[in-house]
């Protein structure tokens, strides 16, 4: 007899252990998802108070952009020096051709006639020339025994005086007999290069790039030449004429790399150099412009006269700099007295002045430095590292004395990266950049007596523009604030601008604006 079994219903009934359990878990999630929520909505109130941007370490571009055409280097225009009519043209466009080839002819036939006459008129000359001459001889004679027949008082004196003049008279004929000759020589040999203008030939190794000219056609030439070819003379070499705006043209060099694009490859990218800026401004609906010419190498034929081409010159590049975007600059806080806590003494720390001595650092290593002259400019740069490390130092035990850059005293000295406003300010802010280039040019002094010219030229230049940098404050989020801090600006590409001091590093959070508050 098999045993009873439980009823369904008495089988699913849970026990009482086991609902309480359930009960506690579910009162325990509930609570910690409270916890959870207020918290996060605690923690964004505390960060979203500010939008930020990190400072980073990276690239900077400066490009200029300018459009312009492509064109040869050099493009020769071939004319005709003579008129007449056009009897074979031997080139066509796109051919090669070689210095000193013929490319097309004139009718020679004219000046081939002119040749012979005046041959004739030589020759005629000449017949001219040897009576005057027998003439002359008869001359000498007859006053030769006149004269020796007076001598002797035999003849009248006006019969040799007589005799005298016919002398003089037949030399004259025959000089005037010789200038003919030399007349109708020079004529032909006129003539005579005018028939070797006939023949057209190519003045340069090169491209024919335009035609003008038919067989059968007549080329008129009275008061210029009328142009028959256009020959570019090498399309290995190019150039593009751009056209740059006067706000612009103060940062072109010479050398400077130029990256271009043109509609015909879109695709593709080339690239050239700056080889000069030119004088001569043009004004157009009141814009100014200049013009730059920009050289291309073109070795495989891909590039083709005439093309527009849309350029950027790389006006400046910075590699590895501290950069940061430009919505930090234009932030303010509303209240600075209650909003932006002060950068406290010291603040900006070695920073303050490593930021200059690494911008001097990149400077000497794009000199090409040798051993001596790199020896220098590390101890030059140690002692001030050691200098201002100690001036650190006891500004600390002394708790104050803020940021000097290499032992500068004061406030307005080299290092203190202060804006002063208010009456006086440019003449304040004047002093101070001439005591910082005055440090410099002592700190600086013995390696720049080991440079030479041209790595003075370039020193001088790094020093003045670290002098003359243009500092603002911007604010670094510390502890939930902003905190004021002044650094130097550098170069910037419309969205990131280079900036160093004030203690900044790679990860520094950057106000740019703050947040609504939340209800």
């Amino acid at each position: 007899m098999s045993a009873a079994r439980p009823s369904p219903r008495n089988a699913r009934k849970p026990t009482p252990w086991l609902r309480h359990g359930l009960i506690a878990a579910v009162v325990l999630a509930l609570v910690a998802g409270g916890v959870y929520v207020y918290r996060k909505r605690g923690g964004d109130a505390a960060e979203g108070a500010f939008r930020t941007v990190q400072v980073e370490r990276g690239d900077i571009r400066v490009a200029i952009s300018s459009t312009g055409t492509l064109s040869a280097i050099s493009t020769v225009t071939v004319g005709s020096q003579i008129s007449g009519q056009v009897t074979d043209v031997l080139v066509d466009f796109n051919d090669q051709v070689a210095k000193g080839q013929v490319i097309a002819r004139i009718d020679p036939k004219t000046y081939e006639a002119q040749i012979a006459q005046g041959n004739a008129q030589i020759a005629s000359a000449r017949a001219s020339l040897s009576q005057a001459q027998a003439t002359l001889l008869n001359a000498e004679l007859d006053y030769r025994r006149k004269a020796d027949l007076g001598a002797r008082q035999l003849v009248a004196r006006s019969d040799v005086d007589l005799a005298k003049a016919a002398l003089d008279q037949a030399r004259a004929q025959v000089n005037a007999a010789q200038a003919a000759i030399r007349q109708q020589t020079a004529s032909t040999q006129t003539t005579q290069v005018n028939l070797e203008r006939t023949v057209i030939r190519s003045p340069v190794d090169g491209v024919v790039l335009t035609r003008s000219i038919e067989p059968g056609q007549t080329v008129a030439a009275s008061l210029q030449a009328p142009e028959l070819f256009t020959i570019a003379e090498d399309l290995a070499k190019m150039k593009i004429e751009l056209a740059v705006d006067e706000a612009d043209i103060g940062q072109v060099r010479t050398g400077q790399n130029v990256s271009f694009t043109v509609d015909a490859f879109p695709d593709r990218q080339f690239r050239g150099t700056v080889e000069q800026v030119r004088l001569s401004a043009t004004t157009t609906n009141n814009v100014v412009t200049y013009p730059v010419v920009v050289t291309v190498d073109n070795s495989d034929g891909t590039l083709l006269p005439g093309l527009t081409v849309n350029a950027e010159i790389e006006v400046s590049k910075r590699d590895g700099v501290l950069k940061v975007s430009n919505a930090a600059l234009r932030y303010k806080p509303a209240d600075d007295a209650q909003s932006a806590t002060p950068a406290a003494p010291g603040a900006g720390g070695p920073r303050g002045g490593s930021g200059m001595l690494d911008d001097l650092s990149r400077t000497a290593a794009s000199m090409n430095l040798n051993a001596n002259q790199q020896a220098a400019f590390d101890a030059a740069a140690d002692a001030v590292r050691a200098r201002q490390a100690a001036r650190q130092a006891q500004a600390s035990q002394q708790g104050g004395g803020g940021n000097r850059l290499f032992g500068g005293g004061g406030r307005g000295g080299p290092g203190g990266a202060v804006m002063i406003g208010g009456p006086g300010a440019g003449s304040m802010q004047g002093q101070m950049r001439q005591r910082m280039t005055d440090r410099f040019k002592e700190d600086f002094a013995a390696f720049r007596a080991t440079l030479d010219d041209a790595q003075k030229k370039q020193w001088d230049a790094a020093i003045a523009g670290l002098v003359n940098a243009k500092r603002v404050q911007i604010y670094k989020l510390v502890d939930g604030r902003p905190q004021g801090v002044m650094v130097r600006l550098g170069a910037s590409d419309g969205t990131d601008t280079e900036i160093s001091g004030g203690g900044l590093k790679a990860g520094d959070a950057i106000v740019t604006g703050e947040r609504a508050a939340r209800e």
